[in-house]
């Protein structure tokens, strides 16, 4: 794990303890000399785990689209800023520069980007380690869901266990470090998707 991907909200939430986490995460991966690759933004909880890789003497590398540069939410004090033509070139990016992938509690460009790294490793476009770090509870409502994905068969249950959930950041971290992805198939029938050749 030399750099980690971080998805999180451009808002900081509702709770002291969204900001208080995303700097824990943020000191952690400085401390553990692992680089921050995320947005590039500097509000919300993007600002707030960037700042938090700075202070603690890390390396952050922001990858913004123009347009996003152009409504002046770019941070200016990062180690590296990246600006890219598209969300699309972003998230292409990101994905190069980074060994896995931890979604902080955000909104809906969080869930895209997190859902989209999910889709590549599942289609084996990719095969690194995503993670949901959630604080005070954030994601188990979204992880029910995933399990409802598998009680109906429209995932299969490795691909389910096949992402970390859960907010200690030492068992994130670990887990992370030892991740090997799951070889099971997109399709839940593949016999028969097999025969409809």
């Amino acid at each position: 794990m030399k750099t980690i991907c971080v998805y999180c909200g451009s808002n900081s939430g509702s709770k002291p303890i969204y900001t208080d986490r995303a700097m824990a995460l943020g000191h952690r991966l400085a401390q553990d000399g692992i680089a921050l690759a995320y947005g590039g933004g500097n509000v919300g909880l993007m600002g707030v785990v960037a700042d938090a890789v700075l202070e603690a003497g890390g390396k952050v590398i922001g990858v913004i689209p123009e347009q996003l540069v152009n409504w002046e939410v770019a941070h200016r004090g990062l180690t590296e800023l990246q600006i890219v033509g598209s969300m699309h070139e972003r998230k292409q990016r990101m994905f190069d520069l980074s060994d896995g992938f931890v979604a902080l509690p955000g909104g809906f460009g969080t869930l895209d980007e997190m859902f989209e790294m999910l889709t590549w490793r599942q289609l084996g476009i990719g095969d690194k380690p995503c993670a949901f770090f959630d604080v005070d509870g954030f994601y188990t409502p979204l992880m029910g869901m995933l399990d409802r994905m598998v009680e109906e068969r429209f995932l299969h249950p490795d691909q389910r266990r096949d992402l970390w959930h859960g907010d200690d950041l030492d068992a994130l971290l670990n887990w992370m470090r030892a991740y090997k992805p799951a070889e099971a198939s997109k399709w839940m029938d593949e016999k028969r998707r097999k025969a409809m050749r």
